[in-house]
């Protein structure tokens, strides 16, 4: 089986999507989703997650801003797993390799790590590539809802 032939179909959604991680991404979905961060009004660093005290030694700062954080970025490193993890993932059923990548923000030039799109042949990811942000489930819950997290997915 060629690595093209193990690229997860797109996911198709149910109905209601709810959040993975509340607050970590602009909600409700959209088309141009964003991270969410923090951006310290000291010495102007920005971090994701959000935190309450800057994490810059030099500073600690404690007056930071919510922001959203850029949506595109390129392509730092990547990793192809061919293992199923551990809880809460969910694998789908029969398992299918899936990609996690870091992608270096434009603006805030900060590694941000997630998964890739399901439906993108991980053998064209190329290091430097330019990616945005999107939201895809992660899972359907007992309930039927979309349980919606960031990926990335070539721009």
């Amino acid at each position: 089986m060629t690595e093209t032939a193990r690229v997860m179909p797109a996911v198709e959604l149910s109905g209601k999507q709810i959040p993975a991680a509340s607050g970590w991404t602009t909600w409700p979905p959209s088309d141009k989703p964003q991270l969410v961060g923090s951006r310290c009004k000291s010495c102007g660093d920005y971090f994701f997650p959000k935190v309450g005290v800057c994490s810059n030694p030099a500073c600690m700062g404690e007056d930071l801003d919510e922001v959203p954080l850029s949506r595109t970025g390129k392509l730092y490193t990547y990793a192809v797993n061919y293992y199923k993890p551990p809880a809460p993932y969910v694998p789908p059923d029969p398992f299918v390799p899936y990609a996690t990548a870091i992608i270096e923000l434009d603006r805030e030039k900060m590694k941000v790590q997630g998964m890739v799109v399901s439906n993108c042949d991980f053998t064209q990811l190329k290091i430097g590539m330019d990616m945005e942000t999107v939201l895809e489930p992660l899972y359907r819950d007992a309930e039927g809802n979309d349980v919606m997290v960031w990926k990335f997915r070539p721009a």
